[in-house]
């Protein structure tokens, strides 16, 4: 999976918006105006980085080691992915609805 893939998933999304809020390589995708992935599109790549439920969020770095605290974020509610292949692709995409699914339940 690539840059690319991950950006054309993450705006199939009802309501979805992008933006660069800080710099140029980390891009944001909102729904209901809140972040809910952060992609990192810098030379170094550090992935994805996805909002979580809290329990969810420590099993998922128990289970994977691609899997790591959220990159400059709430270590509670923010998980990092670093996409280098060890997780298959159906399940990024997963944590990614899941992610989606938070934030637009909570703005309701």
């Amino acid at each position: 999976m690539n840059v690319e893939e991950i950006r054309k998933y993450c705006i199939t999304k009802p309501g979805v918006t992008e933006i660069l809020p800080f710099n140029d390589t980390a891009l944001a995708f909102k729904a209901t105006g809140k972040m809910f992935a952060l992609l990192d599109l810098s030379d170094e790549g550090r992935g994805i980085t996805l909002k979580c439920d809290p329990v969810l969020t420590v099993e998922l770095r128990e289970r994977h080691s691609s899997v790591i605290p959220g990159y400059h974020m709430d270590k509670k509610h923010w998980n990092t992915v670093l996409v280098d292949g060890s997780v298959p692709d159906r399940e990024i995409f997963s944590w990614i609805d899941h992610s989606y699914k938070l934030v637009v339940r909570k703005k309701k």
